[in-house]
């Protein structure tokens, strides 16, 4: 009998319970009155690989993607496997957009990024991608806005924008304000989050091992690191996200912060159309310094609402995933208020997930500090998923390069233990 989802232990209970194994089998030998035998390990299946990753979310999913086309020999591990339901990277949609304000070295990932997505959507079996466009509105004369729309002009991205009143005329499900005015990015959209992850570990022919791996023993002198049934590394690269901070807690403890983050599904009426994808566009409003953004009504999800403000510190393994009364209470406020035809929607489904929040919302993607062969990635804070290709080409290239500086925004340096977000 497979145990349930809730039944799945801690990694912390998984190794407490591996240390006790050889233990409680010496003395279960002991007590029939015959000595334990010692066997010898088991023979690694794959006894030297180029590089384990070690987090099949999507940044260490595009890093085996990128690293196999380069030639390169990888092993895969997570413990409860690829795109699952407690990591950052699981679920059901994410968004892709290309506009950050001045923050243009995400703009260029993300359009990096798209073509990657656009292709692994086309080849798989079921659709990765929608393209249904991301309109953004803000009040007029919001700076952020006004930088994206100059850098999407610079780059020459397919794009729309107005005021207020062209706001209305198209979107007329939504309840704009006076003096508001929008963007509407049409070659963005939404992709398909757990699916997504596990069609990339696909097209990479890599296996995942469902295996904990703890941290690495630290000491210069290693060339190839062990992992856990024997085999060896040349290099190691920790994808681990939310759990980053608990492989390497004197590193990154403080520096890499998991919070709470909930989002919800809500039904529109039977022949309603205006929230499908035909109608509505993935959208984000952003209004006195936070975002809330939502994804129209995609194979059959209903549409979906999420607030962009860090919630309370939580652990990724044991945290209660159930949606909070007030939490849906304040997604109802708001829907009553920008989105009328919705007021009375049934919630038909909610979804506990959370960011694994650096500092100031930049990435980390920098070797653990004193190790030349030992690569620490995270740091998505909520903003990572449409990156993943040009976060996975950013450390491949690393790896096939050790001479290649690192991006000073993405360095370990830079991540300290105040939060200071400067990113959306």
């Amino acid at each position: 009998m497979r145990p349930l989802a809730g039944d799945v232990p801690s990694r912390r209970a998984v190794l407490t319970g591996l240390a006790a194994l050889p233990v409680a089998t010496a003395a279960a030998a002991e007590r029939k009155g015959r000595p334990s035998k010692k066997r010898k390990p088991a023979r690694p299946k794959i006894q030297h690989v180029d590089v384990a990753i070690i987090g099949a979310g999507v940044f260490g999913a595009w890093t085996a993607w990128h690293l196999v086309r380069a030639g390169k020999s990888v092993r895969l591990f997570d413990a409860y496997g690829a795109g699952h339901w407690r990591a950052s990277s699981g679920g059901e949609s994410r968004v892709i957009r290309m506009g950050y304000g001045a923050d243009t070295i995400y703009s260029d990932m993300a359009k990096e990024s798209l073509p990657y997505w656009k292709d692994l959507s086309d080849t798989a079996s079921l659709p990765i991608f929608h393209n249904t466009g991301v309109l953004w509105f803000a009040p007029q004369g919001d700076s952020y806005t006004r930088q994206s729309l100059d850098w999407f002009k610079a780059n020459r991205v397919d794009h729309e924008h107005g005021d207020v009143r062209w706001l209305q005329d198209n979107w007329r499900q939504i309840q704009f304000y006076q003096g508001e005015t929008g963007i509407l990015e049409k070659d963005g959209g939404a992709l398909i989050a757990g699916r997504g992850v596990q069609e990339v570990i696909a097209d990479a022919q890599v296996e995942v091992e469902r295996v904990v791996m703890p941290a690495p023993l630290i000491a210069k002198k290693i060339r190839k690191h062990r992992l856990p049934d024997g085999g060896t590394a040349d290099h190691l690269v920790y994808c681990a996200g939310p759990w980053l901070a608990e492989l390497f807690p004197q590193q990154l403890g403080g520096k890499i912060v998991a919070t709470r983050q909930e989002v919800y599904h809500f039904g529109a009426p039977q022949g309603d159309t205006r929230f499908t994808p035909a109608e509505l566009p993935v959208w984000a409003d952003f209004n006195n310094g936070r975002i809330v953004y939502g994804i129209p009504d995609i194979e059959g999800a209903g549409f979906k609402i999420a607030i962009d403000v860090h919630g309370p510190v939580v652990d990724p393994d044991t945290q209660d995933r159930a949606p909070t009364p007030a939490g849906i209470a304040e997604a109802r406020a708001y829907i009553a208020q920008r989105f009328p035809g919705l007021t009375d929607a049934p919630l038909i489904g909610a979804r506990v997930c959370q960011y694994e929040n650096s500092s100031n919302g930049d990435y980390l993607i920098d070797r653990l500090p004193g190790q030349d062969r030992i690569w620490l990635v995270g740091g998505g804070s909520g903003h990572g998923f449409k990156n993943g290709p040009a976060v996975g080409k950013r450390v491949a290239a690393h790896i096939l390069d050790p001479n290649l500086p690192v991006e000073p925004r993405f360095s370990y340096a830079t991540k300290g233990t105040v939060a200071a977000r400067t990113v959306y």
